[in-house]
């Protein structure tokens, strides 16, 4: 058999990370829950390095998934390129305006609001400059065409700045547990949310080495064993030193461009300068309060509920937290439904305008034991609106979604 930890040494691994989080005060979110996953869920047999990868010491995908949780990374500073494609239809910014949209109604209102603002992550490609010293102090930058937007955390302060309209955004940070631990939008944050996943629906393997921002690193590889899934794989490069992941990929099960594909280009983990952090509002700019922001998730730095409810895309557990939601089904096939108690299905006439028509146009009807409604797809997502008003939504297939729209009723 190949190398694995026993059951006592991941044991002693638990109580020093238990140790350790103390100290850390939930500075890094790791998935410590995929420690010691059965041995039939992930690949055993260390892969060796293809010709021209670094040459690394051996590896199990159980040791390398603890050396992810065990990483203790709290300084970094780099430049992040960040690429997403979902597969909506390019309708003038259709995509990022139906993302911006779902959050509208828990920002203020300002062009710095990062919970409106970081929401542009959700389409295209967009360069980050990111800086990281502790819990209490990071950076993100969002580099744009002459502008540029900054999200700054310097301890009970969570600033956002549009240097494009010079509009700032002042806000407290979450206390505790709560509090982000990095910048948002690295190839960690999407990889804490994917190794969430893993169970005894996913094959997890070591898939060789490589090399990525100049460092050495290891490649795991998710994959669901379910069929019915969207989902094709999950890629992390993880850095061989530090246990930090450097680089996230995930694509479909049809194939193509990665749906998301974040990595460093260049990274240090040196400690940024102090200054990095520091932020006093430009002379001019309109500045709002976020008045409701103690103790909001949704103030800190990072996509908010929305993105990390969908546990690195499988299924959308996440939404269990709706009213009324269910979920059907287990792992990477796991359909989330719910009543939006709008009976008569999109909207239209005087009600919706032109709405319904719209988006009606965007989607596919169908029919069935369920009764009549319509199919909104991208290539990650399928979403089922039905005329008495219910949703059913999953990374899951049109055939599969339907399936169990109907099985429920």
């Amino acid at each position: 058999m190949a190398p694995y930890e026993s059951d006592d040494s991941v044991g002693a691994a638990r109580d020093e990370q238990a140790r350790s989080g103390r100290r850390r005060a939930a500075r890094y979110a790791v998935p410590v829950a995929v420690v010691g996953v059965a041995a039939a869920t992930i690949g055993l047999v260390p892969a060796l390095a293809d010709s021209g990868d670094p040459d690394l010491p051996k590896i199990t995908a159980q040791q390398l998934i603890d050396k992810i949780a065990k990483s203790d990374v709290q300084q970094l500073s780099g430049t992040v390129k960040i690429s997403t494609d979902l597969g909506l239809p390019d309708l003038g910014g259709l995509e990022s305006g139906i993302a911006s949209g779902m959050t509208q109604g828990s920002g203020s209102g300002s062009a710095a609001d990062p919970r409106s603002r970081l929401t542009e992550l959700v389409s295209g490609t967009h360069t980050l400059r990111v800086a990281a010293d502790g819990p209490d102090r990071q950076k993100l930058s969002l580099l744009e065409q002459g502008a540029e937007y900054s999200v700054i955390h310097d301890g009970k302060d969570v600033w956002g700045y549009d240097s494009k309209s010079n509009q700032v955004s002042h806000g407290t940070a979450p206390a505790g547990e709560e509090r982000r631990a990095e910048p948002p939008a690295t190839p960690k944050d999407f990889a804490d949310q994917a190794l969430k996943a893993v169970d005894g629906t996913t094959s997890v393997t070591v898939d060789g080495t490589a090399q990525v921002a100049g460092r050495d690193a290891y490649k795991l590889q998710i994959k669901p064993r379910q069929s019915g899934t969207t989902v094709g794989a999950i890629n992390i490069a993880v850095d061989a030193r530090t246990g930090l992941p450097l680089k996230f990929t995930l694509t479909p099960k049809s194939g193509g461009a990665a749906v998301v594909d974040a990595g460093f280009t260049q990274v240090s983990f040196a400690r940024p300068a102090a200054s990095t952090f520091d932020f006093t509002p430009p002379k001019g700019a309109k500045v709002t309060e976020q008045k409701d922001a103690q103790g909001k998730a949704a103030e800190k730095p990072g996509f908010g509920k929305g993105m990390e409810g969908m546990e690195g895309a499988k299924g959308l557990e996440g939404t269990k937290g709706l009213s009324g939601g269910t979920v059907l089904g287990k792992g990477w096939t796991s359909i989330a439904t719910f009543d939006t108690g709008a009976k008569g299905g999109l909207p239209t006439g005087a009600k919706g305008g032109d709405a319904g028509g719209f988006l009606g146009s965007l989607g596919d009807t169908v029919s069935g034991p369920f009764g009549k409604g319509t199919v909104f797809s991208t290539r990650l997502v399928n979403a089922l609106i039905t005329d008495d008003g219910k949703v059913y939504v999953g990374a899951v297939t049109k055939d599969a979604l339907l399936k169990a729209a109907n099985a429920a009723k």
